[in-house]
């Protein structure tokens, strides 16, 4: 994947959680399902892309991502959350939820 590319993901698609990891990471390594258990169940509307760090170096400098494993969650193009490290999955669900239901709102 490229620069251009992932940002026009961000650009296009209305909600998109980017996870950087690497494969010599164990939190990576465990919280990856996890992530992947709660977009998939709880906010099926969002776009989930993983990028390794080690293979796209790029892509995480341009997004200022220093540390294994970090999430960002953009709604509309903009950049509403960003985790690193130790992530807990029910406060980043509860971060999630109140602007996916105002997006995603029946």
């Amino acid at each position: 994947m490229t620069k251009k590319d992932l940002d026009d993901i961000i650009e296009q698609e209305e909600a998109v959680i980017i996870y950087f990891y690497n494969d010599n990471c164990a939190p990576c390594i465990s919280l990856r399902p996890k992530v992947q258990k709660m977009v998939s169940e709880e906010f099926p509307k969002i776009n989930f892309y993983l990028i390794n760090s080690e293979k796209h170096p790029e892509l995480t400098a341009h997004h200022s991502v220093f540390a294994n494993p970090t999430l960002l969650v953009f709604f509309d193009g903009k950049e509403f959350i960003r985790k690193s490290k130790y992530v807990s999955i029910p406060e980043l669900s509860q971060s999630i939820q109140r602007v996916y239901d105002l997006m995603f709102e029946n």
